[in-house]
């Protein structure tokens, strides 16, 4: 279903009935990435999977200054808001992620619980791609995204195989994405201007400002952490402990970066034991 919130229109798959459960996805993906998890948490849940701006079927509007992250917390904002509701549990993974640590930094107020799976605390993620040589490696994508047009170009050029690439190459368990899987995955950025709209995430967060305070999480966390991940070393989960409160925990599984897809009954069961109990203590 469509709604409107923050000024756009999203795409929501949404299923259940009871508490809210937002699933955010991450790059390249859109909410089909939450497939696995989304029906067993139905039964307990009123589950909200929206392709985030500029992804799938949601609105794209033109410009990076559009995809900077006060814009895409607004948007979850918006979407509980859409919903009816006053506060959510905010599941995030990598991009979703990355919006769901600024947003239980910026309005706590909306959130139940949290879970991040494979995306970096803002603070830590920031110095180690400064001061980290082995991460800044990892994170050549991010300066080549940087570029103007060639990215855009060369997946006009072979959108099937980047997609295929990035998916299985940096995967940790063979079979884990359908020739169906990957055909959804690449038709959704194939969509008229969603690839360059995915690619402006990433542009207008090297354009932010500096992030100032000690930006501490005062909400329930719970972080699953596919430890294969090639893009986005275990490391970055070291020290993580001091902005969390003590409603916090870190879980690390043997999977990729893909881990709800790679893991999906494991990562299920964490997210319905976590947000299911009265969890008040690492």
């Amino acid at each position: 279903m469509d709604i409107q919130a923050n000024g756009l229109k999203f795409h929501c798959i949404v299923e259940g009935d009871g508490p809210l459960v937002l699933l955010l996805h991450g790059f390249p993906q859109f909410s089909y990435a939450w497939r696995h998890q989304i029906p067993p948490l139905a039964k307990h849940f009123k589950v909200v999977a929206p392709d985030l701006r500029g992804y799938g079927s949601s609105d794209r509007p033109e410009g990076v200054e559009n995809y900077a992250m006060h814009h895409l917390t607004e948007d979850i904002v918006g979407i509980i808001k859409a919903f009816g509701y006053e506060k959510a549990h905010v599941v995030g993974h990598d991009w979703g992620g990355a919006i769901a640590w600024r947003l239980a930094q910026e309005h706590p107020e909306v959130i139940d619980k949290l879970v991040i799976l494979n995306a970096p605390f803002p603070q830590i993620y920031l110095k180690a791609i400064r001061t980290n040589f082995s991460q800044m490696r990892k994170s050549w994508y991010l300066y080549f995204f940087q570029l103007p047009a060639i990215p855009e170009a060369l997946f006009k050029w072979r959108s099937k195989q980047i997609v295929r690439d990035i998916l299985q190459k940096t995967g940790a368990k063979p079979g884990t994405f359908s020739d169906e899987d990957l055909r959804k995955y690449t038709e959704a950025l194939e969509k008229p201007g969603a690839f360059k709209a995915t690619l402006s995430y990433y542009r207008a967060v090297a354009r932010a400002k500096p992030i100032h305070g000690d930006g501490k999480v005062v909400v329930p966390t719970l972080v699953i952490w596919g430890e294969k991940d090639q893009a986005l070393g275990k490391d970055l989960t070291i020290g993580l402990d001091k902005y969390l409160t003590k409603e916090s925990k870190i879980i690390y599984l043997p999977a990729s970066h893909w881990v709800m897809e790679e893991e999906p009954q494991q990562v299920t069961d964490l997210l319905l034991d976590f947000l299911l109990s009265n969890f008040r203590s690492k």
